[in-house]
Formats: structure tokens, sequence, C-alpha cells
């Protein structure tokens, strides 16, 4: 009888591993980003795109699980971005990522089909695990951070 090589307590991996798109006009906050991301979700492939058009071709190209969504980008802002992509990929989930904490914004992003809202300023890295981890488990999102 031929010995199993894989230990009874792993879980086979997925052969394709979940994506995450960074939507954000400033490379060195995309950077930190990924990285962080990365360190958290080591399967995770993360990808980044500085403006709406790089967003649409990354999101065309891999369709991504999740979407980190800055509002103020060159060219198509990420409300007007986000309402595209969710009528194009509606399982697709967004976190709107902001430096615009406000509550009219906050509205916004939830009627363009936001599924999260996170201020850049005020983020618990733990509440973006947390939501990162909800979405990779593939769990239905009902966001409580509206």
């Amino acid at each position: 009888m031929k010995a199993n090589n894989r230990t009874p307590d792993k879980v086979p991996e997925s052969r394709n591993p979940p994506k995450a798109l960074i939507v954000d006009d400033n490379s060195m906050l995309r950077e930190t980003t990924r990285i962080f991301l990365e360190s958290n979700f080591p399967r995770l492939r993360v990808l980044e795109a500085q403006d709406g058009k790089e967003a649409i071709q990354q999101t065309n190209n891999h369709e991504p699980d999740l979407i980190l969504m800055d509002i103020g980008l060159p060219g198509e802002n990420g409300l007007r971005l986000t309402r595209k992509i969710k009528n194009l990929y509606p399982q697709i989930t967004i976190i709107i990522f902001t430096n615009y904490d406000l509550s009219e914004y906050r509205k916004a992003a939830f009627e363009c089909g936001a599924d999260f809202f996170f201020s850049k300023s005020s983020l618990q890295k733990n509440k973006l695990v947390k939501a990162v981890e909800f979405i990779l488990a593939g769990k239905e999102v009902k966001s409580r951070y509206r």
C-alpha cells in the first residue's frame, strides 16, 4: 500500500489563488497595502492599478475577488468606477479605501455598490484583515461598517 504524502490536517490548496486589486494613484500607498495584504494572506495574488483605465483593464483580465478602491483618482473617480465594475462584475467585493471620510461619500459609495467603506486615516488594520478574511472565505457580504 502506498503512503499518502499529505498530512491529515493539511487542506488542499485551490488551483486558482484569490486575487485582490488595489486601485490608488499613490504608488507608495499601493506598495504598502500590497505588502500588508501579502504578509497577512500569503496565497493572495495582489494586483495594482493607478487609475480607472488601468483598473478596468486589470479587472477584465484577472477578475479579482476583491478591489480596494480609492475615491480620488485621475480621470474617472472611484465612485463611478465602482458602479461600472459592479454592473459588469457584481460578484466582486469592493472596499472603498479613501481619505474622504465624510458621510456623503460613505452614502454615495454604498449607492454605487461598494460593499465596505474604510477611511485610510482611521483604519485599524485588524478591521481590514477581518474584512478580507470574511470576503475570501466566500461568505455573503453584509457590511457592518456602513
